[in-house]
């Protein structure tokens, strides 16, 4: 079963702001939304699980 959130929760784990969020997403560095319909969009946890983790290792390989 997969795991997803909506915007406000994923506000809330990465402290980012929407626009700041889309930005990234246009950038391709940042997870895409999944869209269920026009207006309702959801974020797989384990995406962004992903897309943490990725951040966590790049902070351990610049300490190497």
């Amino acid at each position: 079963l997969m795991k997803v959130i909506k915007l406000p929760e994923l506000r809330e784990l990465t402290t980012f702001s929407n626009s700041t969020i889309y930005r990234l997403i246009k950038e391709g560095t940042f997870p895409q939304q999944i869209k269920l319909s026009e207006r309702s969009s959801v974020w797989s946890m384990e995406e962004i699980d992903n897309w943490f983790q990725e951040k966590k290792d790049l902070r351990m390989e610049t300490r190497l």
